[in-house]
């Protein structure tokens, strides 16, 4: 089973590509990831699990709640626009107020990264759930409808039928994305591959063991 050894919150800038030695071209994101604050532990004894609860992008007081501010000036850390808490081993110690930076990944490393997708609305079930459609000659006036959607005997639609709806805007996980680039000094992750959504996106990045 994968563990999280470590992970921090930030937001994808764009898409870009970048050269190899031989010369070939990867197709890289790039995320600015961090600085992150460690705003609170969670301990196993006091809450049940072990977790650490992490803060991301200082905003003025004023932009944020009275509640939120109070909590994150009781650990020692500004007023955060993004709280997100991650799982960390047992054997890694950090402290409430410590800064995470985006020096704890590596080139080579493998990350999950996740994200909300882009929101397309509303769209058919060809497009949506990639149904082949109906006849396109002869007349034929249900060429990108869904068709018959229930049983007759059992009189219902059963749960899990693809339909015409809402499409992306969901959070979506993409694994195992392997890190090409670290910039320490602008706080830049380069990872091979697409993440979800535009450029702006909140994403959370996870590094596994296994």
């Amino acid at each position: 089973m994968q563990k999280v050894l470590y992970g921090m919150i930030g937001e994808k800038v764009g898409m870009t590509r970048v050269f190899t030695d031989k010369g070939l071209s990867l197709p890289v994101t790039v995320i600015k990831l961090g600085p992150c604050y460690v705003v609170q532990e969670k301990k196993t004894e006091k809450d049940g699990y072990r977790a650490l609860q992490l803060g991301y992008q200082e905003v003025p007081g004023k932009k944020s709640s009275k509640p939120r501010n109070g909590h994150t000036k009781k650990y020692g850390a500004p007023a955060l626009k993004h709280l997100k808490e991650f799982t960390f081993p047992e054997n890694q110690s950090f402290g409430p107020g410590q800064i995470l930076k985006v020096d704890g990944f590596t080139v080579g490393d493998l990350v999950h990264v996740t994200g909300r997708s882009r929101g397309k609305g509303f769209a058919g079930v060809m497009k949506r759930h990639g149904y082949r459609g109906g006849p396109k000659t002869h007349g034929s006036m249900h060429l990108r409808a869904p068709g018959s959607i229930g049983a007759t005997d059992a009189g219902r639609v059963f749960k899990g039928k693809g339909l015409p709806g809402r499409m992306g805007h969901e959070m979506v996980t993409i694994k195992n994305l392997e890190v090409v680039g670290v910039n320490g000094g602008r706080d830049l992750l380069l990872v091979k591959g697409a993440v979800p959504g535009s450029p702006g996106t909140l994403v959370y990045v996870r590094k596994h063991s296994g």
